[in-house]
């Protein structure tokens, strides 16, 4: 168990020092103005209508970086701080959750795959790690008899989660790459401006790349608790 308490407290301390770069980028240019003087609202509406997009919502939502796209009901949610503001990093926020209203538009492959685990990964991966240590408990380690099937059970839910967290990796790029795309060939953003949102949006990328990983390395340690050691 000590290799694993290693493994998570190291990823969790380069999540954490990732998650702290983000907030400082961002507050860094939430300081930079834009020259247009539009709001993160009024460049997401602009963006839509730019795709030929006409059916979804642009609304505001409570908190900071609750921002997300909802396929369900069409609708782009920006947190206050970015509804409401008009400053680089917000251009950017705006612009990466219209590029996932374009994938939706468009059946991007990727955010069809993503949506498709979304209602399995919702149900198992709060039970994988439950079932793999309770596995081991019931005698899984010595790999017969039900606890090593609970165990295998919980590691192949963990799996469900992990193949999500890298399939959401090619999504989140490609909504950044349409953003900065469109702010670019549309000439939203002075030289500044634009570098501060690729910046911004690049940060928030890596995010999403720290978790796949730590995921990716969670799995691969019950993995081997399992199967390691089995002839």
């Amino acid at each position: 168990m000590l290799g694993y308490y290693i493994i998570i407290g190291a990823i969790a301390l380069v999540s954490w020092l990732v998650s702290n770069k983000l907030k400082s980028k961002f507050e860094k240019y939430s300081k930079i103005h834009l020259r247009n003087g539009m709001s993160g609202a009024e460049i997401a509406q602009k963006m839509l209508a730019d795709n030929g997009i006409y059916d979804v919502e642009v609304i505001s939502t409570p908190g900071r970086l609750t921002d997300h796209y909802n396929p369900k009901n069409k609708t782009v949610n920006l947190s206050e701080s970015v509804y409401n503001q008009r400053n680089a990093a917000a251009a950017a926020v705006a612009a990466h959750e219209c590029g996932h209203a374009v994938q939706h538009a468009q059946a991007y492959n990727w955010l069809q795959m993503r949506s498709a685990l979304v209602p399995i990964v919702s149900v198992t991966s709060g039970m994988s790690q439950w079932l793999i240590i309770g596995g081991l408990v019931l005698g899984g380690a010595a790999g017969v008899g039900l606890g090593w099937w609970v165990a295998v059970l919980g590691v192949v839910f963990m799996g469900f989660a992990t193949l999500f967290s890298f399939i959401t990796l090619p999504v989140e790029y490609d909504a950044s790459n349409r953003a900065l795309a469109w702010l670019k060939n549309r000439h939203m953003l002075a030289p500044e401006e634009y570098a501060g949102a690729e910046d911004s949006l690049k940060w928030a990328a890596r995010t999403y790349l720290v978790a796949a990983i730590g995921a990716l390395a969670n799995l691969l340690y019950w993995a081997l608790q399992l199967f390691g050691g089995r002839d």
